[in-house]
């Protein structure tokens, strides 16, 4: 775990030129001179898969803000099986229960190599205080966590085995349009999905045989976009 002082994370010290800290998250609205006489250090964590970064129940001293890779939100069924009920990524923040002291209501695991830096409450409490354009960007991260939710209950919850994979496929392109996207386990597919891990098997091997994807080294698949969009509009 590194310690990076607010200020190096604002100048784009350190590796920071794309610190989430600075070009996004809660702190996208602020200028500078706001960060002046805040001493209070943010860290900047790695998490290789598939490590913890909290689990469900637990009461936590910080949010966190995704630099890069995924990261999923797991509940857990009464039979014991998993449930992904969303995926976050680039630029998500994690972790707002805390800023009200309410216990994380999901385990929080990475899927991919993830960079994440953990903003103590104490400074995102004081900066709210003191910087109304903060209190704005708190209620625009409720308000997409909200989207994103109500996202993933319509569009990867329904609809055929083949419509769900290809809305997940895309939904993953989104952040870099045109580039290989990650292809993760068929369990966790699975559990993103509501569908068994044969079935997830079977509607890859399906789009593989159309030419709707490919596999590429790296556990990375190349997209036909307009294939599976068809797909995942009809």
């Amino acid at each position: 775990m590194k310690t990076v002082p607010i200020r190096v994370a604002w100048l784009g010290e350190q590796d920071c030129r794309d610190c989430a800290v600075r070009n996004s998250a809660l702190f996208a609205g602020l200028q500078e001179v706001d960060f002046g006489e805040l001493h209070q250090p943010i860290e900047d964590i790695i998490l290789e898969p598939p490590a913890v970064l909290y689990r469900i129940g637990e009461r936590g001293r910080v949010v966190f803000t995704l630099r890069r890779g995924l990261v999923k939100l797991v509940k857990y069924l009464p039979d014991g099986n998993q449930r992904i009920v969303r995926l976050l990524r680039h630029s998500d923040t994690l972790g707002l229960e805390a800023l009200l002291g309410q216990p994380y209501p999901h385990d929080a695991i990475a899927l991919t190599r993830c960079e994440i830096c953990t903003i103590p409450v104490s400074l995102v409490d004081r900066l709210s205080h003191e910087q109304s354009r903060l209190c704005h960007e708190l209620m625009v991260r409720w308000q997409q966590a909200l989207a994103e939710a109500d996202r993933w209950l319509a569009e990867f919850s329904t609809g055929t085995a083949r419509q769900r994979v290809a809305r997940l496929l895309l939904w993953l392109s989104e952040t870099a349009p045109g580039q290989p996207v990650p292809l993760f386990g068929r369990e966790d597919l699975g559990a993103m999905l509501g569908l068994t891990t044969e079935t997830v098997s079977r509607t890859i091997a399906e789009l593989r045989r159309n030419g709707l994807i490919q596999e590429m080294p790296h556990n990375q698949l190349t997209l036909d976009q307009s294939g599976l969009r068809h797909i995942a509009d009809g």
